[in-house]
Order: structure tokens, then C-alpha cells, then sequence
């Protein structure tokens, strides 16, 4: 019998071995084939060495930890597995399947039971027929999430809450992780509506508008929706899916809201603590979530510096179906802030710990209900006096009862400390006389920053030969001129300004029927506080931003 191929091999000596030559041969293959199994095995054993090593990567490793996994490079490799399936990659998605003992195929007729299901249920029910069939979408890149939040993402997908709270300091991404997850739900769920509320209606456009057309342009469904400022809402095209956006300060437009099918499902209340209490939160939250079973509420805000705030009593309290993640800036990768958000911050921590724990950290570190806590009473020398090279100078008109305020202060950038040196405070006098004072003091050597509200005022002083301008406004001006005096030391001599000394000292948060402390600011007793405010404005208001 012969073999296949054998006229092949035949006449190549193969036949004319002797015995000990085949021998030979064959122990050579057994000698080369048992090399090959021992490399084999010290490939494993060298592979297995290296999977289980540990790394530090700034791409992987807060990501594992958050997860509660080690940070290893097999760890790394399957997180990696993970999201390219996230992100739609089929072959990655079969390899996680195969591991599990399932297939894809198995989804397929899960997908196909439950999609004969939702036909039925839609016969049924007799759903609007001009609501598109739900589409398949694969989520948020995992780029816009920072690690903190991960634990967030799958308790929103499994619904293991209803209300999901968010207090955290400057930088910590918190407001652009609801505003991804507002957007996530609206793709994923066809029938639900969202609001977005904030307690000025006059701040919503520069501020959460911003954020969600920022989320929706890096999710890259640009195309998917469309938005408008009059009224300031944002549509999905294909479903007719309304983002509104409200303020608590008209709560009749909150009321009126005609969804024009379905439900609001989604609700988030930006800057909690601005609100003016528990009850008118909730009273909020009655108005815009009725009529569906699924709702998301998301509250978000900057731990106010008083522990008395409402809203921070409020997320001591344990609830059931409320989820408090607190965040900073240092739970977010170093390279989404940049180096110059890092430097400020540890900046502030050298030159005013309480304010930097208060402002990044989050930490509501203040005992009552007082404004500004980082007051030094005494007196400034006139030894320090001769140190300061740039004075800035605010009005604040007045006539009675409201006085007229004029101050005169400096600031040290390097300990970022206000030092008021002067004012002239007073009741019935007119521009010319206040404009006069302001020259025989030789104040007139720098510019006056003055409210805008009396250009008339204004041009007075320019014609009397005091260099003025007023001041620059926009949403949300004074909380945010507000906040970055509060993050300042302020040194204040009484015998200098002795009135300054008494508004900084005894200026409080405004308090709610309840007695609770709110972050709105009274517009009283503060008149040489505003002055402060308006002559330095030119170091944090840039025009066109909300400050």
C-alpha cells in the first residue's frame, strides 16, 4: 500500500535511512519538541508574571481603584476589553461573552423575546404613533467621567435610587457629570422630558445651558439635538424631547411646563444651596415630577462655608433613596484642569488653608451664619502702607436713607489679602462735594469703579476731574464677586474705617421662614461691601462670562 504523496518524497533518501540514522532523527525531534514545550511554559510563567504586576497609570489606575479592583495589567487589559465594548466594538464584546460562557447570540433572542414584548405592551397601551421607536445608544465615553463617579453611573443604570446628590469643591467635575447623565437619559429613554432649575432664572443661560450644549457636543450628538434661547429650551429632533430650563424665582413657569407627551423624568437642581430651603425644594420637586413611574432628581452645589446652611443639614440627613457622592478636584485626572487651575489651588492652601479647604475640598468648615470669616481686626501701619503699589478705588451711590459709600483699598496678590484703607461714608451729599473729598485726599490718583446704575453720577465726576467708570455687570455678578471676597483675608484698622468695620463684621446670610441659613446675600448694610466689591472687580470679572 502506498501513501498519499509518497512519489513525492520518494528518491530523497528517505527510504535509504538505516535504522540507527532514523533513531537518531527521531530522538533529535523528541530532544527539540520537549525545548519547545519548556519555552512554552516559561512563556506562561513569565506572562503570568507580568499580568499580575502591578502598574500605575493615570489612564487606569484611579479608574481600578474605583472599581475596587488591583491595579494590575491583567486588571488594566480587561477594564480595556470593557470599553471598547462600551464604545460599540463588537469583537470586544464576544471575548467578554466567551469568558462569561455565554454568546452573542444568547442577547440576540433575549433582545428579540423582549423587543416581541414591548410590541405587545405598545399594541395595548395604544402609544402615540409618532414617538420613534427607542434607539440604540452605547453611553458616555468613559473619557468624560472622572473616576469618583463611577460607582454613580451603574446605580443610576440598576435605578437603585431616586435622588442623587452631589456637593463637592471647585473643579471636581460634578456639574459635568449630571449634565452627561441628563443627556444618557434622554437617549435611552424615549418618553421622559428633563428640567434644569437653578434659583435665578437670569444665571441659567451663561451657566447649565452652557453645560448641557457642552455635554451634548463632546457625547457627539450635535446633530441629534436642537437649541434655542427664546425660550431657552433644547429639543431632540428625532423625538421631540425637551430639555427646560427654569428659575425658582418664577415659580409659575415652573408650574405651567405642557410636556407635549410623556412625562418630566429628570430633574436637577443646580447650586442647591442657593434655593431657599428644604420646603421650596420640595414643593419644586412635586411640581415637575408627576405623571410616570421612572424619575432621576440630581442636586448639585459647593458646600457653603456656614455648617448652618440648609444644604449642608440637608445631605446629613440619611434617606433611603438618596445617593450623596462628594467629589474635588483631586479626584479628577491633573490633565482635564490644567496646570494653571492646580497652581491657584495650591496657591490658596500656602496663603489661606480655611479657604481653601472651604472652596476645593468642599468642606463646610464655618460655625454660624456670617459672610466673611477670614477678617484680621488692626491696625495697618503706615510702614506697610508705604509697600503698596496698586490702590483700587469703589463708589457706591447714595442719598438718603441709603448713605454714599467710597472706599480705598489694596490688595496683595502673593498672600491674596484686601487691606481697606479708606472710605468716606455719608448721607445727603451731592457729587460735587463727594468728588471734591476724593481730591483734596488726593485719591485721584487712580481710577473710581462706581455702581452703573447713575451714569449720571458717573459723568459728574469725570467733569469734575475724578477719573470714573462704572462698574461691569452681568448674571450672577454679585454671587460670584461675593464668593471671591469671601475667599480673601481682609484687614480691616477700625480707627481708618470704622464704618467698613462694622458692615464686614456684622454682614450675615440671609435665613429662610424656618430660620435655616441660606446662601443669598442681603442687599442691606452692605454699602461699603459693594464698594469693596466694585473696585476690585477688574481682578475676576472678565465681560461675556458669569461673574
Amino acid at each position: 500500500m502506498k501513501l498519499n504523496g509518497y512519489e513525492n518524497i520518494k528518491g530523497k533518501g528517505f527510504d535509504s535511512r538505516t535504522t540507527d540514522e532514523l533513531r537518531e532523527i527521531t530522538s533529535r525531534g523528541g530532544k527539540n519538541s520537549g525545548e519547545t514545550r519548556r519555552r512554552k511554559a516559561d512563556f506562561k510563567k513569565a506572562l503570568n508574571m507580568i499580568l499580575t504586576s502591578e502598574i500605575d497609570s493615570p489612564e487606569w489606575t484611579p479608574t481600578l481603584q474605583a472599581m475596587g479592583l488591583e491595579s494590575t495589567i491583567e486588571s488594566a487589559v480587561n477594564a480595556a476589553i470593557i470599553k471598547k465594548a462600551l464604545e460599540g466594538d463588537i469583537r470586544a464584546y464576544s471575548v467578554i461573552r466567551d469568558t462569561l460562557g455565554l454568546s452573542i447570540k444568547d442577547d440576540i433572542d433575549v433582545m428579540e423575546k423582549e423587543a416581541k414584548i414591548k410590541h405587545t405592551e405598545a399594541q395595548a397601551e395604544k402609544l402615540q404613533p409618532d414617538i420613534p421607536e427607542q434607539s440604540i445608544y452605547h453611553g458616555i465615553p468613559a473619557g468624560m467621567v472622572a473616576p469618583v463617579f463611577a460607582s454613580v453611573l451603574f446605580a443610576i443604570a440598576d435605578r437603585d435610587y431616586q435622588e442623587y446628590v452631589f456637593p463637592g469643591g471647585r473643579g471636581s467635575t460634578k456639574s459635568s457629570f449630571v449634565g452627561t447623565q441628563v443627556i444618557d437619559l434622554i437617549m435611552q429613554n424615549d418618553k421622559i422630558h428633563a428640567c434644569v432649575i437653578r434659583q435665578v432664572a437670569d444665571t441659567l443661560r451663561t451657566s447649565v445651558y452652557q453645560q448641557i450644549l457642552w455635554s451634548i457636543d463632546k457625547m457627539g450628538l450635535s446633530e441629534e439635538f436642537h437649541a434655542t434661547v427664546s425660550p431657552l429650551e433644547i429639543t431632540r429632533r428625532r423625538t421631540g424631547q425637551k430639555i427646560y430650563f427654569r428659575g425658582a424665582d418664577d415659580p409659575n413657569k415652573i408650574k405651567s411646563i405642557k410636556v407635549p407627551f410623556g412625562h418630566i423624568g429628570i430633574l436637577w437642581l443646580e447650586e442647591l444651596d442657593q434655593f431657599t430651603g428644604e420646603e421650596a425644594v420640595r414643593k419644586i420637586e412635586q411640581s415637575v415630577i408627576r405623571g410616570g413611574e421612572e424619575a432621576y432628581i440630581f442636586k448639585s452645589f459647593n458646600p457653603p462655608r456656614s455648617a448652618q446652611n440648609w444644604a449642608n443639614k440637608y445631605i446629613q440627613v440619611p434617606k433611603d433613596n438618596r445617593l450623596v457622592t462628594h467629589s474635588t478636584y483631586k479626584d479628577v485626572p491633573k490633565k482635564w484642569l490644567g496646570k494653571p487651575f492646580i497652581d491657584e489651588a495650591e496657591h490658596l492652601a500656602e496663603v489661606n488653608p480655611n479657604a481653601y479647604e472651604n472652596e476645593y475640598m468642599g468642606v463646610a468648615n464655618g460655625s454660624g451664619g456670617n459672610v466673611f470669616e477670614f477678617l484680621d481686626i488692626r491696625e495697618i501701619t503706615r510702614e506697610e502702607m508705604s509697600e503698596f503699589d496698586r490702590i483700587y478705588q469703589g463708589v457706591d451711590w447714595g442719598w438718603y436713607p441709603d448713605p454714599y459709600a467710597f472706599v480705598r483699598v489694596y490688595y496683595d496678590r502673593a498672600r491674596e489679602t484686601i487691606y481697606i484703607l479708606d472710605e468716606n461714608y455719608c448721607n445727603k451729599t451731592s457729587n460735587a462735594e463727594t468728588a471734591q473729598w476724593i481730591i483734596d485726599k488726593k485719591y485721584a490718583d487712580y481710577e473710581v469703579i462706581c455702581d452703573s446704575a447713575e451714569n449720571k453720577s458717573i459723568n459728574d465726576y469725570r467733569d469734575i476731574g475724578v477719573l470714573a467708570r462704572g462698574v461691569a455687570k452681568g448674571p450672577g455678578s454679585v454671587e460670584y464677586g461675593m464668593k471671591w471676597l469671601q475667599t480673601k483675608r481682609i484687614v480691616i484698622d477700625p480707627k481708618r474705617t470704622p464704618h467698613a468695620y462694622k458692615e464686614f463684621t456684622e454682614y450675615e446670610y440671609d435665613r429662610n421662614k424656618e430660620g435655616e441659613v441660606i446662601s443669598g446675600y442681603p442687599d442691606k448694610d452692605n454699602h461699603l461691601i459693594d464698594a469693596t466689591r466694585y473696585s476690585l472687580t477688574p481682578l475676576f470679572f472678565r465681560r461675556g462670562s458669569s461673574a
